[in-house]
């Protein structure tokens, strides 16, 4: 099942919550710095101890996954979503990041997952388009032992998303709560 609705990504006890990322996984704006604050310094800590080349600890379109630290939930999966407008084939790595972050919580055998919306901050990516890319990558991994949500932190974000989702044929896969 798939579940859109507002809230504050840092507050969910999921099993884990998905971070929209940037390359280096030490934090940034958005979602980003707002989880790493609310985690703590260990998470930057733990982050820098992960492996890199050329400052990239997570490529465009991969995940990683590190400890909640202080949040609610018990994990955290970093997934970095493409720029707007800048990366080149943008829709399939938005894709990946959403396929990579389901794959990583699969082999952590994850029950429930929180998504932010990736790459709709500062990295640009209109909603109805992130949206659907979201929704039909998400609705094509579907597995029933896992509840996937979209945690939107405003409700302008969660009125696009919400009106994609309608527009969109998935079934009875997505609820929507206001």
């Amino acid at each position: 099942m798939i579940i859109i609705e507002t809230g504050d990504i840092t507050h969910c006890p999921d099993d884990v919550i998905v971070n929209a990322a940037n390359t280096s996984l030490l934090g940034g704006g958005g979602v980003d710095g707002a989880i790493h604050d609310a985690a703590g310094p260990k998470l930057l800590q733990y982050c820098q101890k992960m492996a890199e080349t050329e400052g990239v600890r997570c490529p465009i379109g991969d995940a990683r996954i590190t400890p909640a630290f202080n949040l609610p939930s018990r994990h955290i999966i970093h997934t970095v979503g493409p720029r707007h407008g800048i990366d080149v084939d943008s829709h399939r790595l938005l894709a990946s990041a959403y396929r990579n972050s389901l794959i990583v919580a699969k082999k952590q055998g994850i029950k429930n997952i929180a998504f932010p919306a990736i790459s709709c901050g500062v990295y640009r990516y209109p909603h109805d388009e992130a949206t659907e890319i979201a929704l039909r990558t998400c609705a094509e991994s579907d597995r029933q032992d896992l509840q996937i949500r979209f945690v939107l932190f405003s409700a302008d974000v969660f009125e696009a998303w919400q009106n994609t989702a309608r527009t969109l044929e998935l079934g009875s896969c997505v609820v929507v709560k206001s």
